[in-house]
């Protein structure tokens, strides 16, 4: 066995894990017995390498203390490392007591008690959470590729300067966490281990909520979807953020405005005005029921929960990004641009035809156009295939290939939620097509799901139970376009 002590304490607890949550099963399959013996010999092999390992090391201190009692002249005694007993100010072992922060972080990253802050500045200690972080997303329990990908770029890219999306990551990925979340999710909260118990204390401090508790990092909503991809095609294409406060703040400007000067000659003002563009985040909450027996039945009741917390956000979301009020809910890309300078009025009025579409495209600047998607509901985009009677030669690229669909050489997105329809007897405004660089469209997502276990469901009728249960979520999100000029909305505006 070629594991080093550090790595056999890690396995060691990796295997202490796995046999927890296979001993939590009533029923164990024929996979699941084989695998328990399995993982019970492999922790006696390689718990007798680590016992290995400390005897060799222990018999080294022996040699080297009795190899001479002549101490290191100053010049050549090592410095720092963990405080020793012995009065020679030598290092502890390294392989027995590893006083870096690295090896500390890689040992086991959940264990914030081994983070310096005496004397560490708040960038530093900041440095440290999101080192932290990092390992602990390659370690975390319950997740695959996609998954760690997606949670190291949110840590990566958006945490903050007070670290708050790392503590996030550190209090609720950790296995035991998971463990924790798992028993109050299938309603065994009074079977949770003191490590369980403190891990679920650690995550409940993090949040401001009177009750709940977050989602597992690696099961929360805003991750899965960043690593599945999402079903909302608006979201594939918008700029998404990641916010940490009730509000995201952004910067935004008109071009920058440059000159040709002589030489020697003062700079001409070329300032750019800058804009602060803000996208408020708003509470959305789900409910998800499940009889008893189900409950009992699911193999695994956690990552069914995720998965269909995942999905419901994802189809709420489709609706509010395409047409949200932005009362108490994110504003919709046709809600921001409707009655604005970026509406387009038909060529013909009350009447949809081919010239509408490269009307759209001219009225784009120039500069916006290269990443460029139309945004419409699918009936609108059947109107337009049928006005292209040449079989695609005039609008449509890859009409048949559809990987994507192409409108004027631009990708075709599908928002349901848009018109589909229009009828000129009555007097409305139809927005039945959006086109620009859908990048000026902001989502901010806010990491953070928390859920509720609700034990028992009453009938309506005599206030009986009805033999179910439920999960209440809620989660935060927000959306707005922060530069109109990028886009354009068209508007078949009518009257009876």
């Amino acid at each position: 066995m070629e594991l080093s002590h550090s790595q056999a304490v890690i396995r060691l607890k990796d295997i202490q894990a796995e046999l927890e949550r296979l001993g939590e099963k009533d029923d164990l399959t024929s996979e699941d017995e084989q695998s328990f013996d399995e993982l019970t010999r492999e922790f006696a092999d390689v718990d007798d390498h680590r016992r290995q390992l400390e005897r060799k090391a222990a018999l080294e201190r022996v040699r080297s203390a009795t190899k001479t009692t002549e101490r290191r002249p100053a010049a050549t005694r090592i410095e720092g490392g963990t405080p020793t007993s012995s009065r020679d100010g030598y290092d502890l072992d390294p392989v027995l007591h590893p006083d870096s922060v690295e090896d500390q972080r890689f040992r086991n990253p959940w264990d914030l008690s081994e983070v310096r802050t005496f004397g560490q500045s708040k960038g530093q200690v900041a440095r440290e959470l999101r080192s932290r972080a990092l390992s602990a997303i390659e370690r975390m329990p319950g997740a695959d590729d996609a998954v760690r990908e997606a949670s190291t770029n949110i840590v990566a890219r958006w945490d903050d300067g007070d670290s708050r999306i790392a503590k996030l990551c550190l209090a609720t990925s950790s296995p035991e966490y998971m463990r924790a979340w798992s028993k109050c999710a299938a309603g065994k909260g009074h079977m949770l281990s003191p490590d369980e118990q403190r891990a679920l204390e650690r995550a409940m401090s993090l949040t401001d909520s009177a009750g709940g508790y977050l989602v597992p990092f690696q099961l929360d909503p805003t991750v899965i979807i960043t690593s599945n991809g999402s079903r909302n095609q608006i979201r594939e294409a918008a700029r998404t953020v990641v916010a940490t406060g009730d509000v995201w703040n952004g910067v935004s400007s008109g071009a920058v405005s440059w000159s040709w000067d002589a030489e020697g000659a003062e700079v001409s003002d070329d300032s750019t005005t800058f804009a602060q563009p803000t996208v408020p985040v708003h509470k959305a909450a789900g409910f998800v029921p499940i009889s008893i027996e189900a409950l009992e039945d699911e193999a695994n009741v956690t990552q069914e929960v995720a998965r269909l917390l995942a999905f419901g956000k994802d189809t709420l979301e489709a609706a509010a990004f395409a047409t949200g009020s932005g009362s108490g809910q994110p504003t919709g890309l046709v809600t921001a641009l409707a009655g604005g300078s970026s509406e387009v009025a038909p060529t013909t009025a009350e009447t949809f035809a081919a010239a509408d579409i490269y009307k759209m495209d001219q009225a784009l600047p120039a500069r916006y156009r290269g990443n460029a998607s139309w945004v419409a509901n699918r009936a609108i985009y059947n109107l337009v295939r049928q006005m292209d009677t040449s079989g695609g030669a005039q609008m449509w690229e890859r009409i048949g290939a559809d990987v994507p669909a192409m409108l004027l050489g631009r990708p075709a997105l599908e928002a349901e939620d848009m018109d589909g329809a229009f009828d000129a007897t009555a007097t409305a405004n139809n927005y039945i097509l959006a086109y620009g660089d859908l990048s000026n469209y902001v989502i901010a997502d806010r990491v953070g799901m928390t859920v509720e276990f609700i034990p028992h469901l009453f009938a309506t009728g005599n206030n009986r139970p009805s033999g179910s249960r439920g999960w209440y979520a809620y989660y935060r999100v927000g959306a707005d376009v922060v530069n109109d000029s990028a886009l354009r909305l068209l508007n078949i505006a009518t009257a009876a």
